[in-house]
């Protein structure tokens, strides 16, 4: 059996026979729209990612398959919470919150790709990845929730793997969601005002005992470069300064110049 296979990437249930599916499988006289059709209902809970498809087609018979990988575990994570991407300090900045039920739809979506023996082990990867996005478990730092796991606490879930959720549930979410957003936006605020205070009053100074003293501070590092003058600013003010006191001076190189200038004159005319 001679089999070609086409790759691309689909926009998940919004699958169309135009570039760049459409175009690749023409010449291979499969049915396009029933190729679509196929994807679109493969790929429907993808809505809003991109995803990876193969078509492999039958030469002899033009009968096909078709194999959808899936997007990265943060894309999954990313859409659960319902935002677009992760914090850009997560030890400090939460983004998001979600549930258990979220997190073991994500791991049921991931669990080919994933090392976990089982679907436990599975969701403590996936709340792995929680933790480096800046996004809450039930309202808990990743480090907690993977300790509620191995005690047991969301045993039901996994074992009966419940992925849905109610609209009660949903709104909390999204009212948890609004509320970290104007936390981080406080909190942003207040290290913006310090560290501020911090350049303010080192002004003159290396930039990297600046750094330290705002690191120090606990300021986050991306707030850091943001504020920080580049090399060579930070000792601005006290080149202004020097610049100040010397106006309207003579350096010393130049003055004596001008009194060698007369004397060389003067030898000149004897």
């Amino acid at each position: 059996m001679v089999t070609q296979t086409v790759e691309a990437l689909i926009a998940g249930g919004k699958c169309t026979a135009a570039p760049p599916l459409g175009p690749a499988l023409g010449p291979l006289g499969v049915n396009i729209g029933q190729v679509v059709t196929e994807i679109n209902k493969k790929t429907s809970a993808f809505n809003g990612m991109q995803v990876p498809v193969k078509v492999i087609v039958d030469a002899d018979t033009k009968s096909f398959e078709i194999s959808i990988g899936t997007p990265p575990a943060a894309a999954l994570i990313l859409k659960e919470a319902g935002i677009q991407k992760g914090s850009g300090n997560p030890k400090t900045d939460k983004v998001a919150d979600v549930l258990i039920e979220q997190i073991i739809k994500v791991a049921k979506m991931k669990e080919d790709s994933l090392l976990g023996k089982n679907l436990k082990a599975k969701v403590k990867e996936i709340i792995g990845t929680c933790n480096s996005m800046g996004i809450l478990v039930e309202g808990k730092p990743a480090v907690e929730a993977i300790k509620e796991v191995n005690e047991g606490k969301y045993d039901k879930e996994i074992k009966e793997e419940k992925t849905e959720l109610s609209a009660e549930e949903l709104k909390k979410l999204e009212e948890e969601k609004k509320h970290l957003a104007e936390e981080m936006e406080k909190r942003r605020a207040e290290f913006e005002k310090t560290a501020k205070a911090i350049i303010a009053e080192m002004s003159g100074k290396e930039r990297g005992a600046i750094k330290a003293k705002l690191s120090e501070a606990g300021i986050p590092d991306a707030m850091i470069k943001e504020l920080l003058p580049v090399e060579g600013e930070a000792a601005a003010g006290t080149v202004k300064e020097g610049e100040k006191a010397a106006a309207g001076k003579p350096a010393a190189g130049k003055a004596e110049t001008k009194k060698e200038e007369p004397k060389k004159e003067a030898k000149e005319k004897k």
